[in-house]
């Protein structure tokens, strides 16, 4: 086994380190925009090479919006990271979607305003395929660790869903929320995107698990959303989270799947690659790893 970091973890608010990891050493690479939200940790995970970032931060110190996401997932990639596991907290938009439920998104309504989401531009051009946004094996592997680790039986877990995500901090007004159930969608957070749509862009088979924590403010009987009432299910999504992973991390050592993913460049640059520069082409390297 190489010790490059092939699977890499993002963890969501209420989970800034990952336990049992040996071997830990810290990164602060530097990107083209800048560096990410934290030390990226790599190390062992019984045996296996992986790479965790904290989304927010360690000590959660970072927005929604503030989270440096291109740096974020080029980071990872430059580590080697080819399977990245994204864990959130959200708020249902469902009523059989019940706190600390477990959901597996396929498809997402991007709601944000400020954020950059793209690696291309300052004269590359590409446009990758987004139609579907996270990977199908990715998610399989997910949903198979959550079954076999018995979490399923303490909490439902919900295949497939549409995550709608919102620019925040703030959460929505009672009338976004009904909207957004309208649209059908399945569960509301605030930092999936631009991230879905920047590790399509490296490459990098994508999957999130969304976990549960409130019924945002569109349910009639139960409370509306606030930070505390969030902060307080955080702890059992982050327990969760971590039995999830360590199982999701030992499927994908020994069966690495196909992803569409890894192939998401072939088709989608306009920019000849002769006509790149020295610090074009090194970008692009990066991502075409």
């Amino acid at each position: 086994m190489d010790d490059i970091a092939r699977i890499g973890i993002l963890g969501g608010s209420g989970w800034y380190r990952m336990a049992g990891l040996e071997d830990v050493a810290e990164h602060q690479p530097d990107t083209p925009w800048g560096r990410p939200s934290d030390a990226i940790l790599t190390g062992r995970l019984d045996g296996v090479p992986v790479a965790f970032l904290a989304r927010h931060g360690r000590g959660h110190r970072l927005l929604p919006t503030e989270i440096p996401y291109r740096a974020n997932i080029f980071a990872l990639k430059q580590l080697g990271v080819r399977y990245l596991l994204s864990f959130s907290a959200v708020g249902s938009l469902q009523e059989s979607i019940h706190p600390l439920d477990l959901v597996l998104p396929d498809q997402f309504l991007d709601f944000t305003r400020h954020r950059a989401n793209t690696f291309f531009g300052e004269g590359i051009v590409g446009h990758v395929s987004m139609a579907h946004p996270t990977c199908d094996a990715l998610r399989s592997v997910l949903a198979t660790a959550a079954e076999e680790t018995g979490v399923t039986r303490r909490v439902e877990l919900h295949r497939g869903g549409t995550y709608v995500c919102i620019e925040g901090p703030q959460f929505s007004t009672q009338a976004e929320s009904f909207w957004y159930r309208s649209l059908g969608a399945s569960v509301i957070g605030m930092t999936n995107m631009p991230e879905a749509r920047l590790a399509r862009e490296a490459q990098m088979a994508y999957a999130t698990l969304a976990m549960v924590t409130d019924y945002d403010c569109w349910h009639p009987r139960e409370a509306h959303v606030t930070a505390q009432t969030a902060m307080a299910n955080l702890a059992r999504n982050a327990e969760h989270a971590e039995i999830i992973a360590r199982a999701a991390i030992r499927h994908l050592a020994e069966t690495p799947p196909a992803s569409a993913a890894h192939g998401a460049l072939d088709t989608a640059l306009a920019t000849p690659l002769d006509a790149l520069d020295e610090t074009q082409r090194a970008r692009l390297d990066v991502l075409r790893l």
